[in-house]
């Protein structure tokens, strides 16, 4: 499986909670199969008791949000899949904060959802590789035709174990991850150009610090925050780095490569002219950097590449500081001239069917009927007229309140088998992801676009190794907390001691499990080679 770039926190799930979340799956007597239905999904004929499909579905926690198992979104579901198959489709509700926990959990109890999710392939794999969940090539071959045309060959390797399916990959209709923005009024106020280098860059920040445009108090020439360090720092430090063989660069853990620790002195520098937040390693949550932004006290940051979009973030600005231009830049070259950047790959989040499910083929149906365009665009955008209306083919206005909510943008927890917009076309989508986040203020397409286009440009992604890597399963919760701490150090360490630092700290790393994962990844890596070669 692979296991992408997600991180997923490790909670402690209560005995209450479980209790309750039990309850809600229930224990469903009613075993007998469904009628037979079609490859869409329609059934022949309803006869005899129906059958209960459980799929798990996310709470978030939203304020004010509706029944997540009784709403415009899941009354659809069982009008159009549950009673033409003779079915009853519940949601089984699951903390976005405690996913793996409560999988685990629900796993180990054999009371998981017929359909089950994460995006943690490790997770996935370590499930398939306990034995725990179907195998679907069977079921994908004789219920999931059309879902087998939507996602393709690429999206569904995704998402098999030992040459198996295990899981179903979502297809991720937008592949841009990181993104950097400036504050253009502040520049024009200076004088100054769009940065395009790291030179540039570094003349502007110190700019905004000596002649603070926006006359603010505590002025930020660049905000981040230890929880969105990737984020901030996912474009620039790729640009520091030195010629590799393509094994060097797919295999070796970043802190070794070269160029690498050029980069985080550079970042030790800007911290030591007080050019990043002060205290962004304090700021576990960024709530202090979103704070900074809002208020108009920062000139420049980097974050996902949607979030000035974002309600969070739009809307207090625009209140505290309406004469705030955020604009999309690219502006880490690396010595080949090339703005390199890691872009998600072409999966998203992973379904899968427990195998202590006794309605397999059931789940496979509902997933198959799942990639049904008109399905698809209902449960994003829903009707026209009552939860959108069309504006130069682009969904406008959806809804957002009562039972119409969607708790996640694009109904991303409902729509199992895409995740983002999915209209067949990539700027029609990601116009209509900024639309469905600005909630139709258009003046938003134009920052979606060129933050798209410039985040997807000399993208690269992670190599898919198709198998598991052991190691990193045993100590990669150990070296994802030592790799934020390393960063956290490195960048408000006396310049005069970084280096003996950097050496120090990345040892540790190694001892601690990084040398196993990066031997490990070696010898898949030249496995594949090999065998692609004969």
């Amino acid at each position: 499986m692979n296991t992408g770039m997600k991180k997923k926190a490790a909670i402690l799930l209560g005995t209450a909670l479980l209790t309750s979340v039990m309850a809600g799956c229930g224990n469903n007597s009613n075993n007998e199969p469904a009628p037979a239905a079609s490859n869409d999904g329609s059934a022949a004929a309803s006869t005899g008791p129906a059958e209960t499909l459980t799929v798990e579905v996310f709470d978030r926690g939203i304020q004010g949000q509706p029944d997540l198992n009784n709403n415009t979104w899941t009354k659809y579901v069982n009008e159009k899949f549950g009673k033409p198959n003779n079915a009853i489709v519940k949601f089984v509700t699951v903390p976005r904060s405690q996913e793996v926990d409560k999988l685990n959990v629900l796993m180990a109890a054999n009371e998981a959802p017929d359909i089950s999710f994460t995006y943690d392939g490790t997770t996935v794999t370590r499930f398939a590789k306990n034995n725990g969940l179907y195998t679907l090539d069977e079921l994908l071959e004789k219920y999931g035709q059309q879902l087998k045309s939507y996602l393709g060959d690429t999206v569904l390797s995704y998402g098999q174990y030992e040459g198996k399916q295990v899981s179903i990959p979502a297809k991720r209709t937008l592949l841009a991850w990181n993104g950097m923005f400036i504050r253009k009024d502040w520049l024009d106020k200076l004088g100054l150009p769009v940065p395009t280098t790291k030179d540039e860059l570094y003349d502007t920040l110190v700019a905004f610090r000596d002649k603070n445009p926006g006359n603010v108090n505590g002025v930020i020439p660049w905000a981040t925050a230890a929880a969105g360090m990737n984020y901030t720092f996912g474009n620039l430090v790729p640009s520091f780095w030195g010629p590799m063989s393509e094994e060097e660069f797919v295999t070796t853990t970043n802190w070794l490569k070269p160029g690498n620790k050029d980069a985080y002195k550079w970042l030790n520098k800007l911290y030591s002219e007080k050019l990043i937040s002060p205290d962004f390693a304090l700021d576990k949550t960024a709530k202090q950097a979103d704070a900074d932004v809002t208020n108009g006290k920062v000139g420049f940051y980097g974050a996902n590449w949607d979030y000035p979009l974002t309600a969070k973030i739009r809307e207090p600005l625009k209140q505290n500081a309406p004469d705030a231009n955020f604009v999309a830049i690219d502006t880490f070259k690396n010595a080949d001239g090339k703005y390199i950047k890691e872009t998600y790959n072409e999966n998203g989040l992973f379904s899968f069917i427990p195998k202590s499910s006794k309605h397999a083929e059931l789940a496979m149906k509902y997933l198959n009927w799942m990639a049904d365009p008109e399905v698809l665009f209902f449960l994003q955008f829903g009707e026209e007229g009552v939860n959108h209306t069309m504006v130069d083919g682009i969904p406008q206005g959806i809804a957002q309140t009562g039972e119409n909510m969607q708790m996640s943008n694009l109904n991303l927890d409902y729509t199992l088998v895409v995740n983002g917009a999915e209209l067949g076309d990539t700027e029609k989508n990601v116009k209509t992801y900024a639309a469905a986040l600005a909630t139709g203020d258009q003046s938003y397409e134009k920052l979606a676009v060129d933050s798209y286009k410039i985040n997807t440009t000399d993208g690269y992604t992670g190599f898919y190794y198709g198998v598991t890597n052991e190691a990193s399963i045993k100590f990669g919760k150990t070296l994802g907390d030592m790799n934020k701490q390393m960063m956290d150090r490195l960048i408000v360490a006396k310049p005069a001691e970084f280096d003996a630092l950097y050496d120090k700290l990345v040892k540790e790393y190694m001892d601690a499990g990084g040398k196993a994962i990066q031997d490990e990844n070696v010898k898949h890596y030249r496995e594949i080679k090999e065998s692609s070669s004969k």
